[in-house]
């Protein structure tokens, strides 16, 4: 670690820790938001490659910090707090103008609480699902944060019954990704036929992920081709590391043989020239949504994390589609269910179901017009007004 995050006299020093892939994108957005207010600003803490493209300065590779259920986490924990430490100690000395936490609540609120005990003005970006399990984690989110900027429109109101700042920003893939995607348009940039079956694999943004779905889904992959023999398959990868982990995989699976083409980064390249898209439960459902393609979500956990999350949570359904239309409009697989026939199964009724399908594409229009608002603009302002305040 550097002596100094912050190098630039006499700039707004914001400190940012993203978690994962989806917060990433988030941080990118916020950051070209902020600079259109203010061009004098600074940006350091932990965060991924679209951040670190825009400037930003980043104390450890954010794959450090995208590890995933109890028992994962165990393993990865010493060097997760000391992560945790070095940049509570380095903050702490610097004392930035403003803290954003994005995503990540189990390691941005404790970092957060020491840095507002301490006068540090503290956000929180992207409410922890208190909606869907651990309702009293509210409390907890309170005494961490300044404020919070959500994503939902059902978030805003259990923070204001608990009196807590917040701002509804709406989602930033809601604004950029168009309410009527062009699949052959993109199946032409990607160089891909019109006339065959595409499905798109999204095994996940973590490594950890990926040894749980990737074996699963080249499994499906093999009996989707049985069913349809000249089928293309997609397999979008967020970063270098779970790229080159996933190529590993296909040699280490005997999956050499299959049609499939990865892609680094471009994942809505991939979703909008798909027909159906398998994908592990998380933000990447959310996205998938709103370029209105079919889908199956599915995900498993080791069997200790599972029997811990499952009693909390407090919904019949994980995806974040579902969640939000308050149904079950995407099938959901998980655990013991994510068998490879049953997740074939499920693609191939959403192929050949037109009717199907148009009921999907439907409830997500809706959905896509909901969330469209100008997004990082609005978390921007809500940032600097926090920042001025304190």
């Amino acid at each position: 670690m550097s002596d100094h995050l912050f190098k630039r006299k006499g700039a707004l020093k914001v400190a940012m820790v993203a978690g994962e892939a989806s917060g990433d994108l988030l941080g990118a957005h916020l950051m070209d938001a902020l600079r259109a207010h203010r061009s004098d600003i600074e940006f350091a803490g932990i965060g991924g490659p679209r951040m670190e493209a825009r400037g930003f300065h980043s104390m450890v590779p954010q794959e450090k910090l995208a590890v995933r259920g109890y028992s994962e986490v165990l393993k990865s924990l010493p060097e997760l707090l000391r992560i945790r430490r070095q940049l509570r100690e380095q903050l702490l000395a610097e004392k930035p103008d403003v803290f954003i936490g994005i995503d990540a609540p189990d390691f941005n609120l404790a970092l957060e609480t020491a840095l507002k005990k301490d006068g540090v003005p503290t956000v929180h970006y992207v409410s922890p699902s208190i909606w869907t399990w651990r309702p009293e984690r509210i409390q907890k989110i309170g005494r961490a944060v300044n404020h919070v900027l959500c994503l939902f429109p059902m978030e805003p109101p259990l923070y204001r019954q608990a009196s807590i700042p917040v701002t509804y920003v709406g989602h930033p893939l809601a604004s950029e990704i168009p309410l009527e995607p062009d699949q052959a348009a993109m199946r032409e940039q990607l160089g891909l036929p019109l006339d065959v079956p595409v499905f798109t694999l999204m095994p996940g943004s973590r490594r950890s992920e990926l040894d749980y779905m990737a074996p699963v889904y080249l499994d499906t992959a093999r009996l989707l081709l049985r069913q349809y023999p000249n089928a293309q398959f997609l397999v979008p990868l967020a970063t270098r590391a779970t790229l080159d982990q996933f190529e590993r995989m296909l040699y280490q699976f005997k999956a050499r043989d299959l049609p499939i083409r990865k892609l680094f980064g471009h994942a809505q390249m991939a979703m909008i020239a798909s027909d159906v898209v398998l994908v592990t439960s998380g933000t990447a459902t959310l996205e998938v949504a709103l370029t209105k393609r079919p889908m199956v979500i599915s995900y498993k956990l080791s069997a200790l994390t599972y029997r811990l999350v499952k009693r909390k949570i407090k919904l019949p359904y994980v995806g974040l589609p579902n969640i939000l239309c308050g149904r079950f409009v995407v099938p959901e697989l998980l655990q013991k269910q994510a068998t490879p026939q049953k997740l074939a199964d499920e693609m191939i009724r959403l192929y050949s179901d037109t009717a199907a399908r148009a009921e999907m594409v439907k409830a997500f229009t809706e959905l896509h017009l909901s969330l469209r608002q100008d997004t990082a603009s609005r978390a921007a302002r809500a940032v600097l007004e926090v920042a001025r305040c304190h």
